[in-house]
């Protein structure tokens, strides 16, 4: 009987929405294969199969160490696997079984991150770059979530493009009810969510709404995401275009407080310089909020003509154009009518059947 592993070590972090419906589809859709789905320890308790032809198995080793590269290794050698699919490019770089790779992005490999050290980070980096090649070459098939990380792969690594699948992930209705953000009720305001790397570009953010402070002095701009060392920069430069009582920084926030303030905002602005996909300017369109985003990376691709472009590199513009928005009541409504279009192109489902398809090919070579 053939056995297919799944690397789900990242199924509750942030990054792991994708295994997780993956696997959530897999178990609707494929009886004929027998699964093992690797968890972290901390998981096991709180993920059960609902197909009785998948198994959970805890997976103790840590992504980025060399009790991945050793101890995973050994783990995976005593499975004894027909294939293993990597939801990542964090794997035992010398397993010699047949593998499934998913490549996200290669935003790491073209990013620093400020808040690390950079010796250790350039060190890191350059070590992540020789991992994403010797994945590449060594993997029988490759995922990734758009076009644009396809070609992208293709360049960076040199592999066959015929070897690189593209499944587009999808978007998802949040299970809270709205909930209000404590300290918005009653305000306008733009918004923008996730973590604060450097590649969302949020220093060109801040700038642009202190070019719209001076036209729209009541706006406030919500910066919604887990704090992290380099939110001190941004609260600086707040303070340094004397913004910083207009710009709020929230730190984490619910699903709930997400829902409402999406479904409130007078813009949702993504500024990202690289993205692999990108769910948040989906789940705003989801939410009815017009969407104002960058035109760089695999953005057009996954938004369409659903959204508002500029170019991140040029803060007038990105001022320009949500300035449009938030005047042109008629450019709202068409941007949030496109948006519900949008999401509707988009199937978890159908990318479970699509990266099934890829396990039965790779399982036949």
């Amino acid at each position: 009987m053939t056995n297919i592993v799944i690397d789900a070590r990242e199924l509750r972090q942030s990054t792991g929405r994708y295994v997780e419906r993956l696997i959530h589809y897999l178990q609707q859709i494929d009886h004929d294969h027998d699964y093992v789905i690797l968890l972290n320890p901390t998981d096991m308790d709180s993920w059960e199969p609902t197909n009785p032809r998948f198994t959970k198995v805890s997976c103790p080793h840590k992504e980025f160490t060399f009790d991945e590269q050793l101890g995973f290794k050994k783990q995976l050698n005593d499975i004894k696997a027909d294939l293993v699919h990597f939801a990542s490019v964090q794997q035992p770089v010398w397993y010699k079984g047949k593998v499934v790779t998913t490549m996200q992005d290669l935003t790491t490999v073209r990013f620093r991150n400020p808040a690390k050290n950079y010796v250790i980070f350039t060190i890191k980096r350059w070590v992540y770059i020789w991992v994403n090649k010797r994945v590449a070459k060594k993997s029988v098939a490759l995922i990734t979530p758009t076009q644009f990380v396809k070609d992208d792969v293709t360049k960076f690594t040199h592999v066959n493009p015929d070897k690189i699948t593209v499944t587009h992930e999808a978007v998802d209705e949040f299970d809270e009810p709205p909930t209000p953000v404590p300290g918005f009720e009653g305000k306008q305001y733009i918004m923008f969510n996730g973590r604060p790397l450097p590649h969302k570009n949020l220093r060109r953010v801040i700038e642009a709404f202190a070019i719209l402070h001076e036209k729209y002095p009541d706006l406030y701009l919500m910066l919604a995401g887990k704090k992290n060392a380099s939110q001190a920069t941004y609260i600086a430069l707040a303070e340094k275009l004397g913004v910083a009582d207009k710009v709020v920084l929230t730190d984490w926030i619910t699903d709930g407080q997400l829902k409402w303030a999406m479904q409130n905002t007078k813009a949702y602005i993504w500024a990202s310089l690289s993205e692999g996909f990108g769910l948040p300017p989906l789940e705003a369109m989801l939410n009815s909020a017009p969407v104002v985003s960058s035109n760089a990376s695999c953005m057009p691709e996954v938004l369409g003509d659903a959204a508002h472009y500029f170019n991140p590199l040029d803060v007038q513009d990105m001022a320009t154009k949500i300035s449009e928005v938030l005047e042109d009541p008629i450019l709202r409504e068409d941007l949030i009518q496109k948006g519900h279009q949008q999401i509707k192109k988009y199937s978890w489902k159908r990318m479970a059947e699509q990266t099934l398809a890829v396990y039965k090919r790779a399982l036949r070579e």
